[in-house]
């Protein structure tokens, strides 16, 4: 299998929900919010010990492939995958998968996320390797996260019956996707202990997607073989171009995954796993002080301030807060954010609206 197992990262999003330190020119995954290293960076790194660069790619966006070129020198130029418009994440594999098939008719495929905190990464390659030796078998394998509270954030996957046993970790069919509920249902899926945060992470042979997508999603599948019918030109990106605007816009999920044949869980237990999805989000991944104060990047004064994030990117600069708690501060020089801890997941709304009046900032 070893010779045949390729990663692909996708790298497209531009995490809206950071903003305003994740902007279009440096999205999410570009940034280094946890040590030197950029998410990007680190999600290259920690899969190095399984596939060498030649066989990790990168799909992304043209404005943004240049500078995750030189975030990561060892990977080769070739394999960055430009998607020429968003289409959601069916078009984004699909085309990873013709890219693959088209190289090796063997090859099996990680879907990886550019932009995701993982606490234990020893673990993280060993439930790749089980993955691929079940996807090896026919199987499309997704990573479920063990959930820690009732997110209405994240999609959910109820496990079925077991499958068996890979490499030592169980396997189980999956009964149902369920994206992002309503807090109730949430709260239910938590209590039954049969459901797994949806990670976005998914394992297959190409061939056995690419008949999911054929059999599904026909439009789709008759404009990714023209692709693969071009990849044997050097200006195959040109017919990219133009089969890309037509392609449906829809997600794997929805798509795919829902009705697909042979899907099956890995539970991913203490894998320590964040989307990094927003800012209050980083409570959850680094320390803060006495206070439970985070302050990143620059000088903060407190007084009575409990439970707060400050973030500055400026030099020179102090931020005091007197008598708040709960509160995310974000100067990045040009905009300075203020919001409620529990309202930073509306963060992509601002950004949303900033974005249909036409303003900068963005």
């Amino acid at each position: 299998m070893t010779d045949h197992y390729y990663a692909v990262i996708m790298a497209g999003g531009g995490g809206t929900r950071l903003w305003p330190l994740s902007r279009q020119s440096k999205p999410k995954q570009m940034l280094a919010l946890f040590d030197e290293r950029s998410m990007f960076q680190t999600a290259v790194d920690r899969i190095l010990d399984i596939f060498p660069p030649e066989r990790i790619f990168v799909v992304t966006v043209q404005e943004q492939a240049i500078a995750l070129q030189q975030q990561h020198t060892k990977l080769p130029s070739e394999n960055f995958l430009i998607e020429p418009t968003a289409r959601g994440t069916a078009s984004v594999i699909g085309l990873a998968a013709v890219v693959l098939q088209h190289i090796d008719p063997e090859a099996i495929m990680a879907v990886l996320g550019s932009d995701h905190y993982i606490a234990d990464e020893a673990l993280f390659r060993q439930l790749l390797q089980t993955a691929g030796e079940a996807a090896q078998q026919g199987y499309l394998v997704t990573l479920g996260i063990e959930p820690t509270f009732p997110s209405t954030g994240f999609g959910y996957i109820q496990r079925g019956d077991p499958v068996g046993e890979f490499n030592g970790h169980q396997i189980y069919k999956v009964k149902k996707f369920k994206e992002k509920p309503s807090q109730s249902q949430a709260e239910a899926m938590i209590a039954d202990g049969q459901h797994d945060w949806n990670s976005g992470m998914f394992i297959w042979r190409v061939d056995r997607i690419l008949a999911e997508i054929d059999r599904q999603m026909p439009d789709l599948y008759a404009g990714l073989q023209k692709i693969r019918q071009a990849l044997v030109n050097p200006d195959s990106q040109a017919v990219v171009d133009q089969v890309w605007g037509d392609l449906e816009n829809q997600t794997i999920d929805y798509g795919i995954m829902e009705n697909a044949q042979n899907v099956v869980v890995l539970p991913a237990v203490g894998l320590g796993w964040s989307d990094v999805g927003s800012w209050d989000s980083l409570f959850d991944l680094l320390d803060g002080d006495e206070h439970g104060n985070i302050v990143m990047g620059g000088e903060h004064f407190g007084l009575d301030t409990t439970c707060s994030l400050i973030y500055m990117n400026q030099p020179r600069r102090l931020i005091v807060t007197i008598g708040v708690e709960d509160l995310v501060v974000v100067d990045t020089g040009d905009v300075v954010l203020v919001c409620d801890k529990a309202q930073a997941q509306r963060v992509r709304q601002v950004v949303r609206q900033l974005r249909d009046s036409g303003k900068e900032y963005l």
